[in-house]
């Protein structure tokens, strides 16, 4: 072999490890997904409303709410914290968001059975209207019956056909949206997450503290007595506390009353703190006056609560026989 052939070679040899490390290169840069991934927690505006009858699904403005009458005291209409892959909103709108950048906004349509699923007419139901409390007979009332949840669409003596259809089935579902933000402080997480499940933010913080608690420990026993109690010693362990306030608006929620439980371990696993602490709020009696510190106590404590607050009771007496 010449020389001037062994130098042709050395160069296709060259030219064939430059394109194999360009082809691991552009192999890398396929693996890194780009945009928004699931598990993500995103801001989002957005308005949802049926393809036939026009009919408004949800939204998040505030001008759509007043303009299809549905704003109320008891919902904010405004931007909405969710996290991606975790089904807060219909998986063709996730699938479209995934890969998109903040700012990005859409159109997305959903198809009946992906949305509120087809109207099956064996969901209709003939049922005595002795199941249905008295109030709630008459078309349309909101029933539930042996555990589903219905509507009446009609009423007719002692006997009422109940739709266990969602209101919705059927229909195709065109959802705009709109990506505010990517939310990364964890609080505003938190509060984000809570809003959607109760509808309200409630004051929130996290904390990292030490607390006290019960750890198993090795016996000391050689004996292996599987009947033999476990033994526990108390360690101070850090842990991770995300705060709430609880307010009467928190307490008397009707979704936090009724899955407090389910709520709470979501929002510790979406968020990755150790434990939710719900703190009560006793507030201080201010400038309710006198009449408001007595109500409810008996006559001992009227006088002890006078004597308390350095008011004489017979001066207070003589003032009002006065006014008579």
């Amino acid at each position: 072999m010449t020389e001037e052939q062994e130098a042709d070679l050395e160069d296709q040899a060259d030219d064939v490890e430059e394109e194999v490390v360009e082809d691991e290169s552009d192999e890398d840069a396929e693996t890194e997904p780009e945009g928004l991934q699931n598990g993500d927690f995103v801001e989002l505006e957005y308005t949802a409303y049926t393809v036939e009858g026009d009919q408004l699904v949800d939204t998040t403005d505030p001008d759509v709410a007043e303009e299809e009458g549905v704003d109320t005291q008891d919902q904010e209409f405004k931007p909405r914290t969710i996290v991606l892959g975790e089904g807060h909103i219909f998986d063709d709108v996730e699938d479209a968001i995934v890969g998109s950048e903040v700012g990005d906004e859409g159109t997305v349509t959903i198809a009946a059975v992906d949305a509120f699923g087809e109207y099956d007419p064996d969901n209709v139901q003939t049922v005595s209207a002795e199941k249905i409390d008295e109030d709630d007979r008459y078309p349309g009332a909101n029933v539930q019956i042996d555990g589903q949840q219905g509507y009446i669409s009609t009423i007719i003596g002692g006997r009422a056909r109940v739709d266990f259809n969602h209101p919705l089935a059927g229909e195709d579902v065109e959802y705009e949206y709109e990506i505010i933000g990517a939310v990364e402080d964890r609080e505003e997480q938190a509060a984000g997450l809570f809003e959607m499940y109760l509808g309200f933010e409630p004051e929130l913080w996290i904390e990292t503290e030490e607390v006290e608690e019960e750890v198993p420990v090795e016996s000391d026993d050689d004996d292996d007595d599987e009947d033999a109690e476990p033994e526990f010693e108390t360690e101070l362990v850090e842990k991770e506390s995300l705060y709430l306030e609880a307010s009467p608006q928190m307490t008397m929620n009707q979704q936090w009353m009724m899955g407090k439980q389910q709520i709470g371990q979501q929002i510790i696993d979406q968020i990755g703190v150790d434990r939710i602490v719900v703190q009560e709020v006793i507030e201080g009696m201010g400038d309710m006056g006198l009449g408001g510190m007595m109500g409810g106590m008996g006559g001992g404590d009227i006088e002890a609560a006078l004597e308390d607050a350095d008011v004489d009771a017979d001066e207070i007496v003589e003032e009002l026989e006065g006014d008579e």
